[in-house]
């Protein structure tokens, strides 16, 4: 079965701008690490919102002595308020060369990265992105990305599994992951950096349904674009089924592993429109939200 044709002739670029203008990033946890922003933070700062009381001691702010406290028990204590920082972001994107495996899951791909470069730029976050290309971390710059010819670049070599373990997540950042996942390393592995270090995590699956349900048949050449690897193959309605069902509990693996770290979890179909294609999962799972 194919995906639904995309006919919208806007650019990735504009289409995650779009999307971004009534979608963004689910940042719904209560507090955050960084620097100084507008997010509720984890610290004790200056803002408007209202945390808790101490007593007062020899240093603090008289601005913030509760007088009416003072009035009412004679007792000198301060009110607290939370911090408002600017969370830390870290998005890393898979690019092994499945990510390409065909021309629209590489544009939903893009279109899905771009949105969250949008969006995090519009939740005042501090951005720091990645590219995986096996045991290779390159540091992305804004300006790059945000040029209009940038698209997810051509995997230059195969067979290289990618390393998460060797990125650099911050302490505390919101941590996303934009992968097909069509590789071997346990999901517990890739997972587990990203809910430890008072951080959280977000899963972005993008998938063509011609991988999900391929319609091979008779003798075919399969070619294992992760490993550089090929071979010659009859195809037959049994064999068929044994691939479907390896490739739900695959995924279903990496869903159950995602939940019970408490990492958001959604795949992404390609050839969709985003906005449609983020409505299926990426919305109910909160890892994106409605707003504006």
């Amino acid at each position: 079965m194919s995906p639904t044709t995309n006919t919208d002739s806007l650019t990735p670029h504009t289409e995650a701008q779009l999307c971004a203008s009534h979608l963004r990033l689910g940042l719904d946890r209560r507090s955050w690490k960084g620097g100084l922003g507008n997010w509720a933070g984890a610290g004790v700062g200056s803002s408007i919102d209202f945390q808790d009381h101490r007593p007062y001691v020899p240093g603090d702010d008289p601005r913030h002595i509760d007088w009416a406290a003072y009035a009412r028990s004679g007792q000198t204590i301060m009110k607290l308020y939370r911090e408002e920082v600017s969370p830390r972001l870290d998005l890393v994107l898979d690019g092994s060369a499945s990510m390409s495996l065909t021309p629209e899951k590489r544009i939903q791909t893009t279109r899905l990265f771009l949105f969250c470069v949008e969006s995090a730029l519009a939740l005042g976050t501090s951005l720091r992105m990645y590219l995986l290309t096996g045991s290779r971390v390159n540091l992305l710059e804004l300006e790059t990305v945000r040029h209009p010819g940038w698209t997810l670049p051509s995997s230059e070599s195969q067979g290289d599994i990618p390393d998460l373990s060797r990125v650099p997540y911050r302490g505390g950042s919101l941590r996303i992951l934009i992968s097909d996942l069509l590789f071997t390393v346990p999901p517990v592995d890739v997972l587990t950096p990203m809910g430890v270090l008072e951080g959280g995590g977000i899963v972005f699956a993008p998938y063509d349904l011609r991988e999900e349900r391929p319609d091979w048949q008779d003798n075919m050449e399969l070619i294992d674009c992760e490993r550089a690897l090929s071979r010659r193959q009859r195809v037959d309605p049994p064999l068929m089924k044994k691939y479907r069902e390896a490739y739900a509990r695959h995924i279903a693996a990496w869903r159950d592993t995602a939940v019970r770290y408490r990492i958001r979890f959604a795949r992404v179909r390609a050839g969709l429109p985003l906005s449609e294609a983020l409505t299926q999962e990426a919305i109910p799972s909160g890892a994106v939200e409605t707003w504006g």
